[in-house]
């Protein structure tokens, strides 16, 4: 399923992270809060095709503030981990 943002389709994350992991079983997906400090989380995602081989990696970061949407109000730190996966995703082909 394809989502239309600013008029460009793109791959939800649930849809990408289904696509790696099809093509990459041995796969990993680690997040880590890189900070949260005064109402804005930091979160870093690490993709890799094989846990085993750690050289090859794709990094996302994203940052979310606190009150700033809806869905921020109750859910900042869950919103920046999903962006950075998403980013991590992208960055590693599948976009």
């Amino acid at each position: 399923m394809s989502v239309n943002i600013h008029g460009k389709e793109y791959k939800t994350v649930a849809e990408r992270l289904t696509e790696f992991h099809k093509d990459h079983p041995k796969g990993s997906i680690q997040t880590e809060m890189v900070s949260y400090t005064l109402g804005r989380v930091i979160m870093k995602a690490t993709i890799r095709y094989d846990e085993a081989v750690p050289t090859c990696s794709f990094i996302g970061h994203a940052s979310e503030k606190e009150d700033s949407t809806m869905i921020n109000k109750t859910s900042a730190l869950e919103n920046a981990e999903t962006s950075a996966v998403g980013r991590a995703l992208a960055f590693a082909g599948y976009a």
